[in-house]
């Protein structure tokens, strides 16, 4: 079976190495790279490339909120806070800014296990113990979507799309490979639930994401 390459960004550096001995103790992950505030993060993810990040939300000098919108301008790894903040305010944040799933310090090792290989196959995780904020926070709008469902990346990816543009072109206007808009667009269809770029477009607009 080939292992989840994981990569850790936390700056409490006994909590950081107790969760790479648990990880690499488990047969499923392999333990890539470390980072212990997100600036170093980010050179060191776009060097090792892992399929999932563990991420801290409050850190000195770049939180990782920050951390991940900026992970979500160039590529689609799957990102994974783990945290011990339950503030509505760093919750909303990760989740608009992109992350795939918010989950408790706190958490049974075997939880955290799961909520690892739900996030490297696509799948969001939401900690119980924050599940109800989220439904609150939604309650609290009405907006049919209360946050952004995609990344910036991915929000210029699909106007580009509203506007029938095809891959080719995309990836001249946004300075990306070809490939890196196809991924994009996997993404788009997969968050929006939708069979092709054309009902992607037609179900943005109806629920306010894009004119």
């Amino acid at each position: 079976m080939k292992k989840v390459k994981v990569f850790v960004v936390d700056d409490h550096a006994l909590f950081r190495a107790g969760l790479i001995s648990l990880l690499n103790e488990m047969d499923e992950f392999e333990v890539i790279g470390e980072a212990e505030d997100g600036f170093k993060a980010l050179n060191l993810i776009q060097t090792n490339w892992p399929d999932v990040v563990l991420l801290d939300v409050n850190m000195p000098g770049m939180g990782g909120v920050k951390v991940v919108r900026e992970l979500r301008k160039e590529n689609s790894l799957k990102i994974l806070m783990l945290t011990i903040s339950k503030s509505d305010e760093d919750l909303i944040g990760a989740i608009s800014a992109g992350a795939d799933g918010y989950l408790l310090k706190d958490s049974e090792p075997e939880d955290l296990k799961k909520a690892i290989l739900l996030v490297n196959e696509g799948k969001s995780v939401l900690d119980p113990q924050v599940t109800r904020k989220v439904m609150q926070a939604v309650a609290k709008t009405d907006l049919i979507s209360p946050m952004p469902l995609l990344s910036d990346r991915e929000l210029e990816v699909l106007s580009c799309l509203a506007r029938g543009k095809t891959t080719t072109q995309i990836s001249s206007d946004l300075f990306i490979s070809e490939n890196t808009v196809k991924t994009h667009v996997r993404h788009i269809l997969e968050k929006l639930d939708a069979s092709n770029r054309a009902e992607a477009v037609s179900k943005a607009m109806q629920i306010g994401i894009i004119d």
